[in-house]
């Protein structure tokens, strides 16, 4: 079925043509039949590149995607060893335009969050630095930097980053990355992030682009002394309750909104909040804002942020987006973005299909993409024996169909404008 849905959305013709690699040998495998080699083994449950070879032996898959020979797990990793950064950008940067021009408009526009994670690794590949790390203190670890349209759930950017770096490291340039992926900013509606980018020069510059944010503020001592004075509170339930105060930070340009919610503390439930000393029995999150909505109303909005925790946990369990690594820093990130196009497709998948309600990777693998056939001859013709204990072609025809009514429309407010190579 996604073979399918890849055919009817002309995925082999775009990858032929934007595809940077180009070999010369007449026993060479075609680049763009080895990426699609590596993306499949990727939704078969492939986690590292030597788990690729698990399909080398399935002829039905190799009959489906019309190739003759699967590439082996060494080939895949050389195709991504050739990839440099100009390479990357050259090979991303249309392939991510030619998504974008089929998510679904949205009245109002999107929601646009920001995040990072850690990937943990062992060894000294380029890039593998000490830095934060949740999970291992002190372990070598790279730090993706994520930029997620939440309502879609589609993966606008992605930067593969050294260990080193901070949350909030080059967060305008990647944002300015990504803006250029879109033909207007009127499609973001409001700008999320948590208190890894809590930074005077982020707000700055999304002030002025006059764009609406909500980002967690990091409880400095003046902030924990503020939220402490604020005396009008409005009861949003028996436990919580809202407040603001308006305050210009050390540093900064000018006066800004901050919205408080306070939390009473229960036995029964964990709260998100950062307990005051002044304050006992309640913890208290702060959100520094350029929105005139009422205190409940950013705070319900920031909440919907946490869909992009689960995108990026489904990104590293079910696609394995953190255990494809090689020493070269630019063949792995070819990998990862790789991974994350695939997110990207797996997503419009479900879209095309009509699926009712948002199905995980693994979900999707158990529950449609993986079933028992082998190949055969009718009438002198190739055809696919499904196993009936799998579902079949029956459990699966409804969504066939829906494939087949597919309708792709470009949208007039999206195009491509390619960043310079380096």
């Amino acid at each position: 079925m996604f073979i399918a849905f890849l055919q009817k959305i002309g995925y082999r013709q775009q990858v032929s043509e934007h595809m940077p690699v180009h070999l010369h040998s007449p026993n060479a495998i075609n680049p763009g039949e080895t990426f699609t080699a590596f993306l499949i083994s990727v939704v078969a449950g492939a986690r590292r590149f030597a788990h690729t070879a698990v399909l080398r032996t399935d002829k039905a898959v190799h009959a489906l995607l019309g190739i003759q020979r699967f590439p082996s797990d060494d080939t895949i990793r050389n195709l991504f060893k050739r990839f440099r950064q100009g390479l990357v950008v050259q090979f991303y940067e249309p392939l991510w335009a030619w998504q974008l021009a089929r998510v679904p408009q949205r009245a109002g526009g999107y929601s646009l969050d920001l995040d990072s994670t850690v990937f943990e690794r062992y060894g000294e590949q380029e890039g593998v630095k000490r830095g934060y790390n949740p999970r291992k203190h002190g372990r070598p670890s790279p730090h993706p930097l994520l930029a997620v349209l939440g309502e879609a759930g589609f993966i606008l950017h992605g930067w593969l980053r050294s260990g080193n770096t901070r949350s909030d490291s080059g967060v305008v340039e990647f944002l300015q990355e990504a803006w250029a992926k879109l033909e207007s900013r009127e499609w973001i509606r409001v700008v999320r992030a948590d208190s890894g980018f809590f930074a005077q020069e982020l707000l700055q510059y999304l002030e002025g682009l006059e764009l609406h944010y909500i980002v967690v503020a990091r409880l400095t001592k003046w902030l924990k002394r503020e939220a402490a004075r604020v005396e009008a509170w409005r009861a949003l339930n028996e436990i919580y309750a809202g407040g603001e105060f308006r305050l210009k930070l050390l540093g900064g340009d000018r006066e800004r909104r901050f919205v408080v919610v306070r939390e009473q503390l229960c036995e029964t439930k964990r709260s998100l909040g950062r307990k005051l000393l002044e304050v006992p029995g309640y913890t208290f999150r702060v959100f520094v804002t350029n929105r005139s909505d009422a205190p409940e109303e950013i705070w319900r909005d920031y909440n919907q942020r946490a869909c992009i925790e689960q995108r990026i946990e489904e990104l590293k369990s079910d696609l394995a987006a953190d255990d494809f690594c090689l020493q070269e820093f630019f063949a792995t990130e070819a990998a990862f973005l790789g991974i994350l196009m695939l997110f990207n497709l797996l997503g419009e998948f479900q879209r095309a299909s009509g699926m009712s309600g948002y199905r995980q990777p693994a979900t999707l693998r158990a529950q449609v993409f993986l079933c028992g056939a082998i190949l055969g001859r009718a009438a002198r013709r190739t055809v696919l024996h499904m196993s009936a204990a799998w579902g079949g072609l029956e459990k699966r025809n409804s969504l066939f169909d829906k494939l087949l009514q597919y309708e792709i429309a470009t949208s007039p407010k999206l195009q491509l404008q390619p960043l310079a190579g380096g």
